[in-house]
């Protein structure tokens, strides 16, 4: 048995990926910054009774668990970092207004969310606490298109959905419990004929409102027929008035689909996906999820958006490797000679790498990457293009 291979589904990161995912990781969280987001750094490990509060069936089976041996209690290995922002912001911070908040760190899925998708994504995200208006939803859409457009993906595009169209039609049918959740899997698999068998029985406005939404997909003119062929309910007006202020300021191209109810228990507005070529699955995805907080015992409006930076990272504009500098090894300099130590740290306060070079390992500089190498000519310490 090689001891040394890896569960399936978990890889190490080598150093050129890394390198890559780490440079996207600092200038997300920077523009993060920029617009007002403080960073959090939640634990890895919770109690399950924490971590999987109110966010449903799914992300349970997701998550990792195992018993603490100091305390008994059962504790699983974080899924999803969302949840825990949303235990912040309700009882440590217990802020009053409008909160922003960002974070970055590894997750753990017990099965991989998509074929061949890695089980420990690299999530980074954005959240607004204790606005419920479509301001704030707008603010987090722009923050999105921002962050791809600072990784330089190519071909991004949104998929955006909103849940209280079909949450409008089913209750104001008086829909009950037992058949909301049979058309709900009927319109996730997009199985029109199932829809249609479960609306035989319903009032016509509503019967004819839910067989449309599978065919409620497409461009922004979607918008324009949804507000047709739907019945002229508040909550699906208003539903439709948010999808078309996200349209309006939406940076990258998007389409809208009124039958997409993922998170449909743990989203309460906007739900949306991005996708980006030659990526498998989305690369972000957020909405509007106000019930979180109250499963925490303080009910705020929330919104807000997560990223896989690995698939980010597949998408994103890959630049060059880094040139570096290679530098004799500053322990076996002349005692009196400070201006190689001098050049060397100029040189690192500039953002150039550079390499001191060990004895003995001269046959193999070009494992280091080296182009230039830092000569002393004349007195000078200067920099030139080094040789094969």
């Amino acid at each position: 048995m090689r001891t040394w291979l890896l569960p399936e589904y978990i890889e190490d990161m080598l150093p050129e990926e890394a390198a890559r995912i780490e440079r996207l990781r600092r200038a997300i969280l920077d523009l993060f910054e920029c617009w007002g987001y403080q960073l959090l750094m939640p634990p890895l490990l919770e109690y399950v009774d924490s971590l999987l509060t109110g966010t449903g069936h799914d992300l349970d089976l997701r998550t990792f668990k195992l018993v603490d041996q100091l305390s008994g209690r059962m504790m699983g290995v974080r899924a999803d970092i969302t949840p825990q922002v949303a235990r912040i912001d309700a009882h440590l911070l217990n802020r009053q207004g409008v909160t922003r908040l960002c974070y970055a760190g590894s997750v753990l899925h017990t099965r991989p969310a998509v074929p061949d998708a890695t089980r420990e994504p690299l999530q980074i995200g954005a959240e607004v606490y204790g606005h419920a208006g479509v301001e704030s939803d707008l603010e987090v859409q722009r923050l999105l298109c921002r962050a791809l457009e600072i990784a330089g993906v190519k071909g991004a595009r949104i998929d955006i959905g909103h849940v209280a169209v079909f949450r409008g039609i089913v209750r104001a049918a008086g829909v009950g419990a037992e058949l909301e959740s049979e058309l709900f899997e009927a319109l996730q698999r997009k199985d029109v004929p199932a829809v249609k068998e479960l609306t035989r029985g319903l009032e016509r406005g509503a019967r004819e409102a839910l067989r449309a939404l599978p065919e409620l997909y497409g461009g922004p003119e979607v918008l324009s027929l949804a507000a047709k062929r739907l019945p002229r309910l508040k909550e699906v007006g208003a539903a439709l008035h948010t999808l078309k202020a996200l349209w309006r300021v939406c940076a990258i191209p998007a389409s809208f689909d009124l039958a997409e109810l993922r998170g449909y228990h743990y989203h309460s507005g906007v739900v949306f996906d991005v996708y980006c070529d030659g990526v498998a699955g989305a690369v972000a995805r957020g909405g509007r999820y106000d019930e979180v907080g109250k499963a925490f015992g303080r009910p705020r409006p929330a919104t807000g958006f997560s990223i896989d930076l690995r698939k980010l990272a597949g998408s994103a504009a890959r630049p060059g490797p880094r040139a570096a500098i290679l530098a004799p090894v500053q322990a076996r300099r002349n005692a009196g000679d400070a201006g190689l130590a001098r050049a060397i740290e100029k040189l690192r306060a500039a953002g150039e790498i550079v390499i001191e070079e060990l004895p003995g390992h001269e046959t193999h500089r070009a494992e280091l990457g080296c182009t230039r190498r830092l000569a002393r000519k004349g007195g000078v310490w200067k920099v030139e293009k080094l040789r094969k």
